[in-house]
């Protein structure tokens, strides 16, 4: 175990100032009140001396004793035991087995010469049970065999106050209230002098080991213990701390919290009560007494007294601290909370335990670095200022003074080993990035946010795209600076952005993607810049870069346009017509736009229509004419736009796109153009007769009736029926065209006509479905007819009973009756009666049929 420095031995009385050249007189006992000591010797002489205390420049104390006087008790009998009642101004002398009473100045007997006799040890009670502020109670292991005796001890005069047996002889006592600690013979006990309830501890052999009792606070004593262990006990019998290894021959001890301090016949041993472990050993020869009084701790030889003086704990922690001893150092300092104010302790503690977390950074262990510097509060950035260049030059930061570390910076620290350098940089990533959220980071986010940015640049980090697309504060100055060092272009273009630099964001991207500069971040960054600028509210910056991002691909780069927030477009920010225009020199783009404007945002404009089926319409054209197959896809894909664009739309110029489609073989398009004139018969002969394309004539028959009544369906498919059966008779196709036009189709024609048109010449097995399904609507048709008739009826005779109801009820007038116009009572009775028998007055029956818009009551009875 290392050694720590907790006392030093001082001495406060030297042999010759005490006794001069008597060599035979020995200590016996001290005491110490005060500035006051008093040294009993074994020929019963008491010395009474002043203790003056000194600081020297160097930090270490000493005393000087200057001798009062000494007084000799008559017996010459050694004086066993010293205590002083500064209450009373009172010094309990215990000598040839009587306690005596003298004054603490002048040692003189009190003149009623009050003592207690027949006493072999005593003890005060630091915690009485008195209430009474003029007495001490005082507690003596009485010359009869298994007693002990409790007094109240006045100025001049005692009192027995209880008289206790034991089942052994006591040869040691200490008192806390009313629980007596007693070293019998052959084992420890407390005992309750109120209700005499013992509790055993643990035995011990009395004639082997020297018993020691020492009260060390509310309820609680330490005890020599078996197999040379210093034992705590409380008076419930349990101990609550772990016990102390000290020497077998221990002859005396003391406390001074936070240590226990033994003696015995070579050292003085301290030992920590936080952490058992021994800390201290002094060698000191012949000692025979140990004790404390008011926390100075004095020790004596049978020729001088000496004083323990502790160090400032304070001191002790520095220097565990320097020796690295960083677990030794918390746990005292965590004890020293009960000696220190509680302001003065909170700064001191957190002091600490930064400088622990820095002792625990330097040997990399990081976990407990972390866990120190948040419990201690740290101002983070004394850890980044061990990075050399990592705080911003805007930052004002000073390290603590003095010092909570010892090193220069991380290369001093790792004394240039790269791989622990590294992984202190990983460390501080990581602790900055947990606490920059947190009220640690509260009035040095800039520096944090910095710090971090230059970390996650130098080693590459993903982190540092996140960090710079969330809130951040990052110094602009120092980072764009770092990050351009680091070749980082894309980040600083994020950095920018973050900075309302948006101009200078895309500049620096666009100088990437065109190989000015060179950064592999994002491989997408092309399309990046596109949904950049597709999201900026900046106009002229999206003008500035269209004709960039068109001339790269005009499919990606028109999403500048079409992709823009709903809230946007809905705004109308940018002006179409303006688009149309820059996108002149993009077709393909332009195409994209105008889709864009008709198909998703719906602009009922009819120049946007038509723009858009000319461009489809000569995008076939040229495919046409570059001899495209029907088969290829593009031209397949742009020739079912243009015919549902034709199909969907009403607002394009109808009889413009049916001239462009002449002569162009456009034989579809031209008959949907048709179509949109109204001109059926021409729509339908071109599908018939030209195309060949007998389910496109029936599709045309259903599109163009759609949303119409069932008698212009009907005109339609009569007149597809008259075109097929109109063709020569060896036209076996639209024969066939014509029998399953009438049987998928029977309910869309009109039976009776049907059958005047068609040729003698088809059987009815021909026809069966169309006959089954004519004669089922008839029937289906006749019978909806028959039902709606009956409920007709059924609703007239419901009405007419309730009118017979009516007629053979009788009315009652009286003067609560309201007529239900005016509501005035019926004062005359000239009266109408509705049928859902309602009266009125005849005159505001006369006003109802002039005014038809009065409530209406029913029908006159």
């Amino acid at each position: 175990m290392m050694s720590t420095k907790a006392f030093t031995l001082v001495p406060a009385v030297e042999w010759n100032l005490l006794l001069g050249e008597q060599e035979r007189v020995h200590i016996e006992c001290v005491e110490c009140c005060g500035q006051n000591l008093y040294v009993g010797t074994h020929d019963g002489c008491i010395y009474h001396f002043l203790l003056e205390e000194r600081t020297l420049p160097v930090g270490t104390a000493t005393f000087t004793a200057t001798k009062q006087l000494h007084r000799y008790l008559g017996a010459r009998k050694p004086v066993s035991e010293l205590r002083a009642a500064s209450a009373l101004h009172r010094l309990l002398m215990l000598s040839d087995s009587c306690i005596t009473l003298a004054d603490m100045l002048s040692l003189e007997p009190v003149p009623s010469g009050a003592r207690i006799k027949g006493a072999l040890a005593f003890t005060l009670n630091e915690n009485p049970v008195s209430d009474d502020p003029f007495c001490v109670e005082v507690c003596i292991i009485s010359a009869k065999r298994r007693t002990l005796q409790v007094f109240l001890v006045y100025e001049d005069r005692v009192q027995i106050l209880r008289e206790v047996s034991t089942s052994e002889q006591a040869l040691a006592v200490a008192v806390d209230g009313p629980f007596l600690c007693l070293a019998l013979t052959t084992q420890y006990i407390i005992l309750n002098y109120l209700t005499g309830i013992a509790q055993d501890l643990f035995p011990y052999c009395s004639e082997e080991k020297h018993p020691i009792v020492k009260r060390i606070g509310r309820q609680e004593f330490l005890l020599a213990g078996p197999g040379g262990l210093g034992m705590f006990a409380t008076v419930a019998g349990i101990s609550q701390r772990a016990p102390v290894h000290w020497s077998e021959n221990v002859i005396g001890a003391a406390i001074c919290f936070p240590y226990v301090i033994a003696l015995d016949n070579e050292f003085i041993t301290v030992h920590s009560m936080l952490d058992q472990q021994q800390k201290q050993t002094l060698p000191f020869k012949e000692g025979h007494i140990l004790q404390d009084f008011e926390g100075r701790v004095i020790v004596a030889t049978s020729k001088g007294v000496y004083i323990l003086v502790p160090l400032p704990l304070e001191k002790q922690i520095q220097d565990l601290l320097a020796s690295h001893r960083v677990e030794e150092a918390l746990v005292l300092a965590k004890g020293a909370r009960r000696n220190i104010p509680k302001e003065k302790f909170q700064v001191m503690y957190r002091r600490i335990l930064q400088q622990a977390g820095f002792i625990q950074f330097a040997q990399l262990q990081f976990l407990e670095a972390k866990e120190l510097f948040r419990s201690g509060q740290l101002d983070v950035r004394e850890l980044i200022s061990l990075y050399p260049f990592l705080l911003p030059t805007s930052s004002s930061f000073t390290r603590s003074h003095p010092p909570l570390h010892e090193y220069a910076d991380l290369n001093q620290l790792t004394q240039g080993d790269q791989e622990k350098m590294g992984k202190c940089k990983r460390f501080l990533m990581s602790y900055l990035n947990e606490v920059r959220s947190t009220e640690v980071a509260n009035g040095y986010k800039e520096d944090i946010d910095t710090a971090l940015l230059k970390l996650y640049a130098e080693a590459n980090h993903d982190s540092l795209l996140d960090l710079l697309v969330t809130e951040n504060f990052c110094l602009l100055t120092d980072s764009a600076a770092w990050l351009e060092k680091h070749k980082k272009y894309f980040a600083l273009g994020l950095l920018y952005h973050y900075n309302n630099q948006d101009a200078a964001a895309v500049q620096l991207w666009v100088n990437i993607v065109n190989g000015d500069v060179q950064d592999s971040t994002r491989s997408d960054l092309y399309e990046y810049i596109v949904d950049f600028l597709t999201y900026s509210l900046d106009q002229e910056l999206v003008w500035k870069y269209a004709d960039w991002v068109l001339q790269k691909s005009e499919e990606v780069g028109v999403q500048v346009f079409t992709k823009r927030p709903v809230e946007e477009q809905q705004q109308k920010s940018f002006n179409p017509n303006d688009i149309i225009t820059c996108l002149k020199k993009y077709p393909k783009a332009l195409v994209k736009y105008l889709e864009h404007l008709v198909t998703e945002q719906k602009l009922q404009k009819e120049e946007y229509h038509t723009h858009l089926a000319v461009l489809y319409l000569d995008q076939v054209l040229q495919q046409q004419r570059l001899g495209a197959s029907s088969k290829n896809t593009e031209a397949s894909e742009t020739q079912a736009k243009l015919r549902h664009l034709l199909q969907e739309s009403d607002l394009y110029r109808v009889h413009f796109l049916l001239d462009r489609t002449q002569g162009a073989g456009l034989l579809m398009e031209s008959a949907i153009l048709h179509g949109k004139l109204e001109q059926h018969e021409e729509a339908l002969h071109i599908l018939v007769h030209e195309l060949g394309d007998f389910s496109a004539a029936e599709d045309y028959c259903l599109w163009r009736s759609e949303g119409r009544g069932p008698a212009y369906r009907q005109q339609l498919f009569h007149t597809l029926l008259g075109l097929y059966l109109g063709a020569s008779p060896s036209a076996q196709e639209l024969s066939v065209a014509a029998v399953d036009l009438l049987n998928h189709h029977a309910a869309e024609f009109d039976a009776a006509q049907v059958l005047q048109l068609l040729p003698g010449t088809w059987s009815v097995q021909l026809l069966c479905p169309f006959l089954m399904g004519a004669l089922r609507d008839n029937i289906h048709t006749r019978r909806t007819t028959q039902v709606a008739v009956g409920l007709a009826r059924s609703e007239n005779l419901i009405y007419k009973y309730d009118k017979m109801k009516l007629k053979g009820s009788s009315v009652c007038l009286s003067d609560k009756k309201l007529c239900q116009m005016c509501q005035t009572p019926f004062c005359e009775p000239v009266f109408v009666r509705y049928p859902n028998g309602g009266l009125v007055h005849t005159h505001c029956a006369a006003s109802r049929r002039s005014n038809p818009s009065s409530p209406k009551l029913g029908t006159r009875t």
